[in-house]
């Protein structure tokens, strides 16, 4: 059977076609512009390839509530352009198949799970950072939305005294995404992460910020692994710094054997960057 994948993101929408083994039969990208421009461009691509179901996994905050009238729709985007659109509707409308719908972090974090890195867990988290940071859960082996859907990158951290940058999100005065993104490692430093990679100043104070992110993800969500995706994280550099830091910080509170190999517990996607486009044709498979 084939299944259609659309990772929908805030710069391009990856459509890729694949079967019940998660195998990627094909794929385009199309710049995400305008729902007008963007979606008859996303329909054209697959209504002739005889999809069985669509997963879409989302930017957003999107409505994940099937109850809801406004299920389906992305909300509240910085992108205007979509705000308040329906896209699960959209799409089912337009090719008359099933739609698993989710956010794209949760996406992320259900191809490792299921083809991944994560294979075999039940509790997981996957931290996406790059332009900006977002995270997927699951608890007991449930993609995690609960009011509406996790939102990770925003948990407010205290900004280091000795920081001169400062936090760029629009909405707090010191959250993860403001202080750590990739907006925030150029504007504080005005370079790229790209150009910054032998600076270890630079990779010291992001790795401080991540690690004691993480640590507060392991003490509310007590994940069995936590993997680290997007751009920013390319970095490969980070890992033993930030692994290094939540040791620190976790201060052997919490002792358990999973714990006690951290390069096992903090890792890499492990997916060639399709753990998005992959965990879309999970989400249409199991729309069916």
């Amino acid at each position: 059977m084939l299944y259609g994948a659309l990772e929908a993101g805030g710069t391009k929408m990856v459509c890729a076609i694949g079967d019940e083994n998660g195998h990627i039969i094909e794929q385009v990208s199309i710049p995400t512009t305008t729902p007008d421009e963007t979606m008859p461009r996303i329909i054209d691509y697959f209504k002739d390839k005889d999809i069985k179901a669509i997963g879409v996994a989302c930017f957003g905050p999107i409505n994940l509530d099937k109850k809801s009238e406004t299920y389906g729709y992305i909300t509240s985007t910085p992108k205007t352009a979509w705000k308040n659109f329906n896209i699960v509707g959209c799409i089912k409308d337009a090719l008359g198949v099933p739609v698993g719908f989710d956010t794209d972090v949760n996406g992320s974090l259900l191809g490792e799970i299921t083809y991944g890195c994560a294979k075999g867990l039940t509790d997981a988290i996957y931290l996406t950072i790059g332009t900006g940071i977002g995270g997927g859960v699951m608890a007991n082996g449930k993609l995690l939305h609960g009011m509406l859907h996790p939102e990770l990158g925003h948990i407010i951290i205290e900004k280091r005294a000795d920081d001169k940058g400062e936090c760029v999100c629009p909405y707090h005065k010191a959250c993860l995404e403001g202080l750590a993104a990739g907006p925030s490692i150029e504007k504080r430093w005005g370079k790229s992460a790209k150009e910054l990679f032998d600076d270890s100043k630079v990779w010291e104070l992001e790795a401080d910020y991540i690690g004691t992110a993480l640590v507060n993800f392991c003490m509310t969500l007590s994940p069995q692994k936590i993997i680290l995706g997007g751009g920013v994280m390319h970095q490969l550099q980070l890992f033993p710094l930030i692994r290094n830091v939540f040791k620190d910080k976790m201060a052997g509170y919490i002792n358990t054997k999973t714990l006690e190999k951290l390069d096992e517990y903090i890792v890499p996607a492990s997916l060639n960057d399709d753990q998005g486009i992959m965990g879309a044709i999970k989400l249409a498979i199991d729309a069916q």
